[in-house]
């Protein structure tokens, strides 16, 4: 077996090429499927009759490569849409909040979107009844301000 392995090394790279596609799977970072792009490329150097020393280098080379260059594109381009493909809590950024329970820069509550919210005030103090704006999602927590014109006037 180590025989038949030792003279087809593209084996080892294909087996680590589908071990890395379902890490990367499970893990969703975009890590591993560069790693996956360096176990390919080695598996072309193999194909292509490259030493062992070369098909590492190769391999090593590659996956350095993307993830220093491909996978900082691939992320900024999976982070970037527009606002109404936004999920979760990034969809509540910049929508309006009613006070419920006057908020303040430790607490308070809200009303987003049907859903009570735990809130602190970004600046100042917010009287139950005011509308506000979320500017942030932290942990559990709402991070509201005034609106844009009711900040102006006070």
């Amino acid at each position: 077996m180590f025989e038949w392995l030792g003279e087809n090394w593209w084996a080892l790279w294909l087996t680590a090429f589908l071990a890395f596609a379902v890490v990367e799977m499970i893990t969703l970072d975009l890590f591993f499927i560069m790693l996956g792009g360096g176990t390919l490329a080695a598996l072309v150097a193999d194909f292509a009759g490259a030493d062992l020393w070369l098909q590492i280098v190769v391999f090593c080379v590659v996956s350095l490569l993307m993830i220093a260059f491909v996978r900082p594109v691939a992320l900024s381009h999976l982070k970037k849409g527009p606002a109404d493909q936004r999920t979760n809590i990034d969809r509540l950024i910049g929508e309006q909040a009613l006070v419920m329970e006057a908020v303040s820069s430790t607490g308070g509550l809200v009303k987003i979107g049907g859903d009570v919210w735990s809130a602190r005030s970004a600046g100042g103090v917010l009287p139950a009844g005011q509308k506000a704006v979320v500017s942030a999602i932290d942990g559990a927590t709402a991070v509201v301000s005034a609106p844009p014109e009711q900040s102006t006037q006070s």
